[in-house]
C-alpha cells in the first residue's frame, strides 16, 4: 500500500474512532494491472472530487484501495445478520473495506467503500475478490435507481484489477467504489447488542445508536426518548423506500437484516432485478427457493427485519423490559400504515389521479388493475407508460382492460403527471445481461449505451426504442446470483 501525495478528498476515520469494537484495520490486496472500466463523473462532481485526478494512477489506487490518503485508516466493518431467517452472529465486510468518510460538496457526510478488494478477517472462507459482471451490475442498477429518485447507495467507479478470479471459470477481477450515507445496517445493531451482552454493559450499543442518530436522524436527539425516535425514523424511511421499490417493480432479492440500512438507502445489488410480467410471486434469486424475498413479500420482510432491529434497541428504550417491548411494538405497528400511504400515493401518481380524488374509488381501481395485470401477464413498466399515452388518446391498451379504462378515464387522469413518475427505461434484465457479458469480454460499449438510457429514465428519446422493450420470449426465465 502506498500513500497518495495529492489526494483530492480528505478522508476521516470517524466510524473506527467512535466504534473501534466494530472496525478491523485492514488493507486492500494489490491490483496487478488496474484499469478504469467506468467512472461516474456526475457523481464525482457532486462529491467534490476531481474526475481527472481519479483517472491518474493515484486516483485508480484510491478507487481500488491500494493508494490511501494520509491520515485515512481503511477498515473492515463488523456486523451480524439474519440471512434467509437464520441468524449469523458474525458476518462483516468479508470482501469490502471502508476506505474512509468525507464531507461532499453539499456538506453531507459520505462513506467511500470498496467491494472486491480482497479477503478480510470476516471473509468466512471466500477469496474476498469480485469479478467484472457483478460489480458492473451494481453500478448499472444503483445508478438507475438514483435516476428514478429512489434512495440508494451510489457507484463511483469500477476498476478492473488485472487479476483473474476463479468462479465456475476464470473471470476478470474488478473492484467497485461505492458511496453511501453510511454503511450502518440492522445487522450492525445485531452485532453490537451481542457484544454488549457479552461485555455486560450497554456502552457499544449506546455509542452505535448515538452515532446513527447524529449521522442520519439528528432530530431524534431532541426527542423525549431519542432511541425510540431513532427506531421510528428508520421505520418511516424503510416504509417509504419499500413503496418506491414496489412502484417500479424492483425485487431486491436478498433482504437479509445485514442488507437493510439505518439511513433508508438501498444497499447491495446482488440477485436483484426488475419485474417485467406483473406477478407478486416473482423471484429472481437463484438461492431463494421458497420465495421468501419475492416481489410481493418485500413489505412483510421489511417489517420482520424492523422487528429484529427493535429487539436490539430494547435495552435503550426503557429500563423496564415490558415497557420497552410495548414501545417498540406500538412503533412497529406504524410501518404498515406508512407503507400503505406511500404506496397509495405513488399509485395515484402512476395513474395520474388528482389529490383529493375519491379514495375508495381509487383504491378499488388500483386493486382491480393489479388483478388484471397479473391475469393478462402484462409487462408492468410498459403498461404504465402506455397508459399515459392512452390518456392523451395516442395509444390503445390491449383487450381485456376496457371496463377498467372507462372507470379510470372518468377520474380525469393527468397524462403529463404520469410521464413524470412512470419510467420509459429500466434496467431490463436481458439488456443488463447483454451488457455484462460484453463487458466481461472487454467490450464496454453496451454498458455505455444502456447507461445513456437509464440516466434519464422518464424522458422518451428517439433511437432508444430497444431499451424500452420487454425481453424477447427467447430470453426465457431469468435467474440472478449473489456475485460472491
Amino acid at each position: 500500500m502506498s500513500i497518495a501525495p495529492e489526494p483530492t478528498v480528505v478522508l476521516d476515520n470517524r466510524f473506527a474512532r467512535a466504534l473501534p469494537e466494530m472496525a478491523v484495520a485492514w488493507q486492500a490486496e494489490a491490483t496487478p494491472a488496474p484499469r478504469l472500466l467506468v467512472l461516474n463523473e456526475p457523481l464525482a462532481a457532486e462529491l467534490g472530487l476531481d474526475a481527472s485526478w481519479l483517472r491518474t494512477p493515484d486516483g485508480l489506487g484510491l478507487l481500488s484501495g491500494t493508494v490511501v490518503p494520509e491520515g485515512a485508516t481503511p477498515v473492515a466493518q463488523a456486523y451480524a445478520g439474519h440471512q434467509f431467517g437464520g441468524y449469523v452472529p458474525r458476518l462483516g465486510d468479508g470482501r469490502a473495506l471502508l476506505i474512509g468518510e468525507f464531507v461532499d460538496a453539499g456538506d453531507r457526510p459520505r462513506d467511500l467503500h470498496l467491494k472486491g478488494s480482497g479477503r478480510t478477517p470476516f471473509a468466512r472462507g471466500g477469496d474476498g475478490l469480485a469479478v467484472v459482471g457483478p460489480m458492473l451490475r451494481e453500478y448499472i442498477v444503483s445508478e438507475a435507481m438514483h435516476a428514478m429518485g429512489i434512495p440508494t447507495t451510489r457507484s463511483l467507479a469500477v476498476v478492473a484489477t488485472g487479476r483473474q478470479v476463479r468462479r465456475e471459470t476464470l473471470l476478470p477481477g474488478a473492484v467497485l467504489a461505492r458511496i453511501a450515507a453510511s454503511h450502518l445496517r440492522v445487522g450492525s445493531f445485531q452485532y453490537a447488542v451481542a457484544y454488549t451482552q457479552s461485555a455486560g454493559d450497554l456502552g457499544l450499543l449506546r455509542r452505535l445508536a448515538d452515532h446513527a442518530i447524529a449521522r442520519h436522524h439528528p432530530d431524534a436527539a431532541g426527542a423525549a426518548n431519542p432511541y425510540l425516535a431513532l427506531y421510528e425514523a428508520v421505520i418511516s424511511a424503510q416504509a417509504k423506500l419499500l413503496a418506491q421499490w414496489m412502484l417500479v417493480g424492483f425485487v431486491h432479492g436478498v433482504m437479509n437484516t445485514d442488507n437493510m440500512t439505518i439511513s433508508g438507502e438501498t444497499i447491495d445489488y446482488g440477485p436483484c432485478a426488475f419485474m417485467e410480467t406483473f406477478d407478486p410471486a416473482t423471484v429472481f434469486s437463484s438461492i431463494d427457493h421458497g420465495g421468501r424475498y419475492a416481489y410481493g413479500n418485500q413489505p412483510t420482510v421489511a417489517a420482520w427485519n424492523l422487528a429484529r432491529f427493535a429487539e436490539t434497541l430494547l435495552p435503550l428504550l426503557a429500563d423496564d423490559g415490558d415497557e420497552a417491548v410495548e414501545l417498540a411494538t406500538q412503533a412497529l405497528h406504524g410501518f404498515g400504515g406508512q407503507f400503505d400511504a406511500a404506496w397509495s400515493a405513488g399509485m395515484h401518481a402512476k395513474l395520474g389521479l388528482r389529490i383529493g380524488v375519491d379514495d375508495g374509488a381509487a383504491r378499488t381501481l388500483v386493486n382491480d388493475l393489479l388483478a388484471l395485470l397479473q391475469q393478462h401477464r402484462t409487462d408492468y413498466t410498459t403498461f404504465f407508460r402506455t397508459l399515459g399515452r392512452a390518456a392523451r388518446g395516442e395509444s390503445a391498451i390491449a383487450d381485456g382492460f376496457d371496463e377498467w379504462l372507462a372507470r379510470w378515464r372518468a377520474l380525469g387522469p393527468d397524462a403529463e403527471a404520469m410521464d413524470r413518475v412512470n419510467p420509459v427505461y429500466i434496467p431490463r434484465n436481458h439488456l443488463v445481461e447483454e451488457a455484462l457479458t460484453a463487458a466481461t469480454d472487454g467490450d464496454l460499449e453496451p454498458v455505455r449505451h444502456l447507461m445513456h438510457a437509464l440516466t434519464a429514465p422518464y424522458d422518451e428519446r428517439p433511437g432508444l426504442e430497444r431499451y424500452a422493450e420487454p425481453a424477447p420470449a427467447s430470453f426465457g426465465a431469468y435467474r440472478t446470483f449473489c456475485g460472491t
